[in-house]
């Protein structure tokens, strides 16, 4: 099971960039769409993936993920409505993920040796 999540959320994020680099190029009708299944299937396995530890960080840390999730959908519903806005909540949502993906395994290293 873990290796279905796994795959699904390398696909999706692959997806999601390739999707973005596609349509800021050529802004095709399909693209938008593309990205929706992306951001849905990447959001599920992100949700689907709480924090494992207890502490008040990782939880905030998790949150900053799903903060993500929710900001690469805004991404998408401004693509399918044509406004140029959507690539400044992209990389929002960007932004948000790499902090939470670099810090969140450092906090749970850090909580696992305090017990």
């Amino acid at each position: 099971m873990r290796n279905l999540k796994e795959l699904t959320l390398r696909i999706s994020a692959v997806l999601i960039l390739l999707s973005a680099m596609i349509y800021f190029f050529f802004p095709l009708a399909v693209v938008p769409w593309v990205m929706a299944v992306a951001v849905v299937a990447f959001s599920t396995v992100i949700a689907s993936s709480p924090y494992p530890g207890k502490s008040l960080r990782g939880r905030r840390l998790f949150n900053f993920q799903l903060l993500a999730c929710v900001c690469f959908g805004v991404a998408t519903y401004l693509m399918f409505i044509l406004r140029n806005e959507w690539f400044l909540a992209l990389i929002v949502g960007a932004i948000l993920l790499l902090y939470a993906s670099i810090a969140m395994p450092k906090e749970f290293e850090k909580e696992k040796k305090t017990k």
